[in-house]
């Protein structure tokens, strides 16, 4: 056999997988043997490569520029490692660094394993090297289901595993590292962000010049200002009514933390948001009074508002806007109506509100009298609430511990885990439901009497984005069924309606009357 080339020069690789290891002086001391180990065997040192990357996630881009330059090289270079695992933990470099051993241009030097590994290493040599790889990966593999083993464990507990979504803080010390609580700035102007989507006036790009106005900015990086892209996803995340979503597993899992906003909001802006992917943006940017607002009882689609431009005898233009449904006798033809006429009989609505002055004094002196008797019914269901969530956690902490001492299966665990989970979930909302109205319930009661008292004048002042959200708190529906306007009023609105002026242009789709004790919710909100 003739004798192998052996190399003369080299290049170390230093390695640390984090930023944390090189503060502490690893890659230092690690250099520091390798230049004794190359002394040793009278290498010369051509370049000393620190890498802080991870050998297993991630694109290793220090590594292949180390493995670029032993390439590039006229003679064989020696790679100085300190251990087989500073070098590699898997075998995906592998196939690279057999073929640039076979062509003589690098060999690979492990000062702690005391190993060469070069062009002609014996059999023994190299599965000693694949041994040292396998071992490496092992304990990547191994060290990757603890940490998903720890990550399923803490998401079942209700417990976050990376980082909150603005409007939350990471609050550390304690028992629990990085306990999650709201951000006193920033929860108040994301529970307005969902609130003002949820009533469908506003598109994304109009509410991002709203959170420009608020002040509202991200808590990471260059802390600027909120991207339509941020608006959407903050939108579509349902951590802020108490339910975390882990996008690996892509389960549902409620968590521990206080909510930002209720669940009925949220739902409330999942409907806006498909229905926007229905709604035509022709005239988008036109400050329509009731755009988005009314459906054409024919096709159920939203109804159209257009600007139809008339030239005056004295040469200025006049703009009108038209409505158009389709017409029900004939589908495929369209019916324009006047917006003017369609305004016209929203307030006549408005004005069936109303309430004399002496009735509405009466009405309010017994929303107070009653409201005593009120609360008390209320702080003796959240008294049962708060018992019944207590008992549900315990049951969950006690199905654990079956399940870890193999009691049940794990099939049995998570169906009863779900089912404890589900009526968690069902408690705590309906505690936030009792705990907001409690305190709220008379004066928004009061609120709203006076508003329906005077929503006509309301409506008459405002401009059209207070008309539109007035539109959207008393009306449920509004179609138009050729050029009949048809409505359906929210409670307890309903209520307040005089039946007596009811005339032939419209009519009421069933009665929403419903006790006043029903309807605290929607007063609340």
């Amino acid at each position: 056999m003739t004798e192998r080339k052996k190399a003369t020069k080299a290049i170390i690789l230093a390695r640390v997988s984090s930023k944390e290891q090189e503060d502490g002086y690893s890659i230092e001391a690690q250099k520091y043997r390798l230049q004794e180990y190359c002394m040793r065997k009278g290498l010369e040192v051509l370049q000393v490569f620190e890498l802080v990357e991870s050998s297993t996630i991630g694109p290793r881009q220090k590594f292949m520029e180390a493995m670029k330059f032993a390439k590039t090289q006229k003679e064989i270079i020696a790679v100085v490692a300190d251990k087989v695992d500073r070098l590699q933990r898997s075998f995906k470099e592998s196939s690279m660094l057999n073929e640039l051993i076979n062509d003589e241009k690098i060999e690979l030097h492990f000062h702690v394993e005391n190993c060469i590994i070069h062009k002609n290493s014996t059999s023994s040599e190299k599965l000693m090297w694949n041994m040292n790889v396998v071992m490496a990966q092992s304990y990547v593999d191994s060290l990757r289901d603890n940490v998903n083993r720890s990550i399923a464990q803490k998401l079942r507990e209700g417990e976050w595993v990376s980082t909150a979504p603005i409007g939350y803080l990471h609050i550390k010390g304690g028992k629990r590292q990085g306990k999650i609580v709201p951000d006193p700035q920033r929860a108040p102007l994301i529970r307005k962000l969902f609130e003002e989507y949820a009533t469908g006036i506003y598109t994304i790009p109009q509410l991002r010049k709203k959170t420009k106005e608020w002040g509202l900015t991200n808590y990471r990086g260059n802390e600027g200002y909120l991207g339509r892209g941020h608006i959407h996803a903050i939108l579509c995340n349902p951590f802020y009514y108490g339910i975390m979503y882990y996008k690996k597993g892509k389960k549902h899992y409620p968590h521990i933390y206080e909510p930002i906003i209720s669940k009925e909001i949220y739902d409330k802006c999942t409907d806006v948001r498909k229905s926007w992917n229905r709604k035509p943006f022709k005239w988008g940017g036109i400050d329509f009074m009731l755009r988005g607002l009314i459906t054409c009882a024919t096709t159920g689609n939203v109804v159209s508002c257009e600007t139809k431009r008339r030239k005056n005898a004295d040469g200025t233009v006049h703009e009108t806007v038209y409505l158009g449904p389709w017409n029900p006798k004939d589908p495929t033809k369209k019916v324009y109506i006047k917006e003017d006429e369609i305004v016209s009989q929203i307030e006549e609505i408005f004005k069936s509100m109303y309430i004399e002055p002496e009735t509405l004094a009466k009405v309010i002196e017994y929303v107070k009298s009653s409201s005593d008797n009120e609360r008390v019914y209320y702080k003796t269901r959240i008294t049962e609430l708060n018992k019944e969530l207590n008992t549900v956690k315990t049951k969950i902490d006690k199905l654990m511990d079956f399940f870890l001492e193999d009691k049940i299966s794990e099939e049995e665990h998570n169906k009863k885990r779900d089912q404890l989970s589900d009526r968690r979930k069902l408690i705590v909302m309906e505690l936030e439901e009792h705990n907001n109205a409690d305190d709220n319930f008379t004066e928004n009661m009061i609120n709203v009497l006076q508003l329906a008292a005077n929503a006509h004048k309301t409506f008459k002042v405002s401009i059209n984005e207070k008309k539109r959200k007035l539109i959207k708190l008393v009306l449920s529906t509004l179609k138009l069924n050729g050029r009949k306007l048809e409505f359906t009023l929210r409670p307890p609105f309903d209520t307040f309606v005089k039946t007596s002026k009811n005339g032939e242009w419209w009519a009421v789709e069933g009665s929403n009357f419903r006790p006043l004790r029903c309807q605290r919710s929607a007063l609340t909100n």
